[in-house]
């Protein structure tokens, strides 16, 4: 159940998504950077991040 809770989070919301699964790390703020600067970026480092990886 949480594997689909953090899927679903690390779309609509990448920085939670990574934060959920690994913590406030250096992941996190790479990708919060990644999300602010655009969207699309911040989703594709979180799906590796959480997922690849």
């Amino acid at each position: 159940m949480m594997a689909i809770i953090i899927l679903i989070a690390t779309v609509l919301l990448p920085p939670l998504g990574v934060a959920l699964k690994h913590g406030i790390s250096r992941d996190f703020v790479i990708n919060l950077i990644l999300t602010i600067i655009l969207f699309v970026p911040g989703l594709i480092h979180g799906i590796y991040v959480n997922y690849l990886r």
